[in-house]
């Protein structure tokens, strides 16, 4: 079996439980408030600014018989840069004061979340960061352009309002198909262990983002 479908087949549990938050139903279906689309992009910003620096991160950290690796995370972080901006402009869109958001803090779980990033980058491997991409990029195909044209007819919130989710729905399935391609090529058991259990950590800490929205019980299972 390839890698990346190992990685599919062995998160299929905690992605499973990722969906399975109610805000992502609501958006779905335009059972939606636009404080909480603005929540919502609230978080977004506040984890989507640490991607770059993240990246630049792992592409330091990694050795040199991965620098084929190295290569592809400057691809990543060319593609990734400034997508924090483009979120603030969606809440200004909405009729929100962006710089507010841009120096207020992140709660809880988004706060926990950057923190594992950056914890698996620099304590533990740097390749562990790519669990977070795959759920991440995973994610956003899977829901972003239904969310965003559901939440665009429920609330009448103009074009310019959705470039956040838009630019990560459809077309991002490339992105998805390069990382599969960039995971196919690890072929260490233990690297590929790592990746998948980072990536199962990371569904869980994304869906507790996705339930404070609207202060949901946290699942215990991990």
């Amino acid at each position: 079996m390839l890698f990346f479908d190992r990685l599919q087949t062995e998160t299929a549990a905690a992605r499973e439980q990722l969906f399975s938050a109610p805000i992502i139903a609501k958006a779905m279906t335009g059972d939606i408030t636009t404080e909480l689309y603005i929540n919502f992009l609230t978080q977004a910003y506040h984890h989507v600014k640490h991607t770059v620096p993240l990246l630049m991160s792992v592409g330091g950290a990694l050795p040199e018989q991965k620098e084929w690796l190295r290569n592809a995370v400057a691809e990543y972080i060319e593609e990734e840069l400034g997508h924090q901006e483009w979120i603030l402009n969606d809440i200004a869109a909405c009729g929100t004061d962006k710089e507010a958001v841009r120096h207020s803090q992140p709660n809880l779980q988004t706060e926990m979340m950057v923190a594992y990033a950056y914890d698996m980058v620099h304590r533990i491997n740097p390749l562990g960061f790519f669990g977070m991409v795959h759920v991440l990029e995973g994610t956003s195909i899977t829901t972003a352009d239904k969310a965003a044209e559901s939440i665009q007819n429920a609330l009448g919130l103009p074009t310019k309002a959705f470039s956040y989710l838009r630019s990560h729905g459809a077309l991002d399935q490339d992105h998805v198909k390069f990382f599969e391609g960039l995971m196919n090529q690890i072929n260490d058991p233990a690297e590929q262990d790592l990746i998948i259990h980072s990536a199962k950590r990371f569904y869980y800490l994304y869906g507790n983002i996705f339930r404070s929205l609207t202060e949901e019980k946290m699942p215990c299972k991990v």
